[in-house]
């Protein structure tokens, strides 16, 4: 396939999604790389085939001792380098070719081969100072272009269809739009209708959403949408992560953190928080997935120049 924004820096996962010393397989632009992390936390990334006679390396396992990636077919030995290791040394040149990886406050960036045409942004740095770190929830590949599942990020007249059932919002007003380049803000506030008995028990965290309460989105072209709000309880902050699988599979996942201002409502509504976090990402993929092919839209909405704004970065890429 032909490469989605070629020079994009893309957030291929968290530390805490790995296990140590546990391949893992991702797939980035039709492109299939095995990640691991070992003991120490240092992560190494190769392509997922082995040299040999190309059986999938994220299938096999890793040797402790060495910090070598076997091949489940032959059990020969790489290293993060791809290099091989037998008889006792490793091989002075490579033959697995490695994917370079820049971590950044335990975040996995990766150009995917191509050179750099944007910095690796510093939003999540930046919006997260003060807050702790909860979890990662809503780990999904979602059958869908890339361009469909960028664009419902920067939709905001889907929030009372797509997400009426959980948050019950009857209306979205947009008081402030600005952007510069690839980052761009938007200050939304909410209204919400009440939920009922059964759906507070079914989500404690619906506890902590006011009837009327401010929202903040950063964006970092093309990577990042971050979600940021504060209610007497707490102070969230989600950033929906997005990256090409193929042409027709994006995968995406969420980071979430934290700042109670009672500790004790910590543990009770961590789970919570992600299960609503997971429901989001549920409807947003039902959504994306039931999307007929593209044609030109002949209504208009409000506020759509957001949608248009992230839709010119992606053609004039």
């Amino acid at each position: 396939m032909n490469a989605i924004l070629p020079g994009a820096p893309w957030l291929i996962a968290h530390k805490s999604m790995l296990t140590a010393n546990k391949p893992v397989k991702i797939t980035l632009n039709g492109h299939d790389y095995v990640l691991w992390q070992n003991q120490k936390g240092e992560i190494f990334a190769l392509d997922n085939i082995c040299p040999h006679m190309q059986a999938p390396l994220s299938n096999g396992w890793i040797c402790k001792d060495r910090n070598t990636i076997a091949c489940p077919f032959h059990a020969l030995e790489f290293d993060g380098e791809g290099r091989l290791y037998r008889e006792g040394k490793t091989d002075g040149q490579a033959i697995a070719k490695p994917l370079k990886l820049i971590v950044i406050d335990d975040c996995i960036w990766t150009y995917g081969g191509f050179e750099p045409k944007i910095p690796v942004p510093d939003l999540i740095s930046k919006l997260k100072t003060g807050l702790n770190f909860v979890g990662v929830a809503g780990i999904k590949s979602i059958k869908g272009s890339f361009l469909d599942n960028l664009l419902i990020n920067y939709d905001y007249n889907h929030q009372h269809g797509t997400h009426r059932e959980l948050f019950k919002i009857k209306a979205n007003h947009i008081t402030s739009f600005e952007h510069d380049g690839y980052w761009a803000k938007v200050i939304q506030e909410l209204y919400r209708d009440d939920n009922t008995l059964n759906e507070i028990l079914s989500n404690p965290a619906l506890l902590i959403s006011p009837k009327m309460y401010k929202g903040t989105l950063e964006y970092a072209f093309p990577a990042l949408t971050a979600f940021q709000t504060q209610t007497p309880v707490v102070e969230l902050l989600q950033t929906h992560v997005l990256y090409p699988e193929t042409e027709n599979s994006t995968k995406t996942f969420v980071l979430v953190y934290t700042n109670m201002n009672l500790p004790i409502l910590d543990v009770f509504l961590k789970n919570s928080i992600l299960k609503a976090v997971a429901t989001v990402v549920e409807q947003d993929t039902t959504a994306i997935e039931n999307l007929y092919s593209r044609e030109k839209a002949k209504i208009r909405l409000p506020n759509e120049e957001i949608m248009f704004h992230a839709e010119k970065l992606y053609q004039n890429w």
